[in-house]
């Protein structure tokens, strides 16, 4: 398994100007060497390298190993596209091995720099401790809103699998962000409220226009964002914790495209495209593969029009956006959490089949 820890750098104004004009330099070069390469259609590393070598050391004046590091990223640049110049911002990322950074004891780190090398402070959390214990390969250094970051990549082994003593279905919504067949609920409440306040905001001062009202959007430029990836770092580990202290699996819903398959008024959809189902899902399956927790998807169609007690599916089950009651044989349940409890009976089988086909643990059974 693959993390990314997100170190940052603590470096003193002196440092911070040494920085700064190295990955500026980096960029320039990496500039210069995409024109060439696609002038003369050399995008292959091997041949780039051979071509281009000396003459962005003796132009740029950069490390030998650091120029290697420009080629290979102006090589991986040209890997999707071959007819499109590739162009490097002023400040884009800069990836170094272990030839020219290091880490130190005290939380320092010392990196090549144009002027030679400098040992850099740093600060990180537990967590990125422990991944720094696995890391292997390139480090990126960037620059983030003015704040110096070092991303490095850490590998490690998968845990074994725990045998799972059953499914814990998750189903995703608005309302109720996730809901699992415990009966466990993760609102929307706080994040609707926190969505309309901003959007009301950036529509005011996006009115207004002026230097100060686009220098505050700037400002806010990322804050939603980064709300939500807060939330749905939350979501995801409560959702895993309780599967794992249940010893049972995760089955989530397959919403892969649902923002061109679903259908809904103008109001709808702000909240649906202001949300990411595909952030959250990918959060519990790593979290998930850390823990050792089984973790599948599941075709969510018909979940939430099918009863979870007897299998029939019909449009009118579905009374409103909470509550599920079933024509056919009366059973009555919250709307999500009948849901999850079909989504957790499909995990079990290799194919997706009706509820009532499958036989469910004390845990996993919803509350009538």
């Amino acid at each position: 398994m693959k993390l990314v820890a997100n170190i940052k750098l603590t470096p003193t104004p002196e440092q911070a100007e040494e920085l700064r004009a190295t990955l500026e330099r980096c960029n320039e070069a990496c500039n210069w060497l995409s024109e060439q390469v696609l002038a003369t259609k050399t995008t292959r590393q091997y041949d780039m390298h051979k071509s281009f070598y000396a003459q962005v050391r003796e132009r740029f004046g950069l490390s030998a190993q650091a120029t290697v590091r420009c080629i290979a990223k102006v090589a991986d640049a040209y890997k999707i596209d071959q007819k499109t110049l590739r162009v490097f911002r002023k400040h884009a990322a800069q990836p170094y091995d272990d030839r020219i950074l290091s880490f130190k004891p005290d939380n320092i780190v010392s990196l090549w720099v144009l002027s030679g090398r400098a040992k850099v402070g740093y600060v990180c959390g537990d967590h990125q401790r422990k991944l720094l214990e696995h890391r292997k390969g390139e480090v990126d250094l960037m620059l983030v809103r003015g704040k110096w970051y070092l991303a490095a990549v850490c590998d490690f082994d998968d845990p074994a699998l725990l045998t799972p003593g059953g499914m814990l279905g998750v189903d995703f919504g608005i309302v109720n962000i996730a809901t699992d067949s415990l009966g466990n609920q993760h609102s929307g409440a706080a994040v609707e409220a926190y969505r309309a306040r901003y959007a009301k905001r950036r529509a005011t001062l996006q009115s207004v226009g002026t230097k100060a009202a686009k220098r505050r959007l700037r400002k806010m430029s990322g804050k939603q964002r980064r709300f939500h990836k807060h939330e749905n770092h939350c979501i995801s580990k409560s959702i895993v914790a309780t599967a794992e202290r249940s010893g049972l699996g995760i089955a989530l819903e397959d919403l892969t495209h649902i923002r061109a398959r679903a259908k809904a008024h103008k109001e709808q959809r702000k909240r649906l495209h202001h949300w990411s189902f595909g952030q959250l899902r990918s959060f519990v399956e790593y979290k998930a593969k850390q823990a050792g927790v089984l973790c599948v998807p599941v075709d969510p169609k018909y979940t939430s029009q099918q009863c979870f007690a007897c299998g029939h599916i019909a449009r009118q089950n579905r009374k409103s956006q909470s509550k599920f009651l079933c024509v056919a044989c009366g059973h009555g349940n919250h709307a999500d959490h009948n849901a999850a409890g079909n989504i957790a009976s499909r995990a079990t089988v290799n194919k997706p089949m009706f509820a009532h086909l499958y036989v469910p643990s004390a845990v996993e059974s919803p509350v009538l």
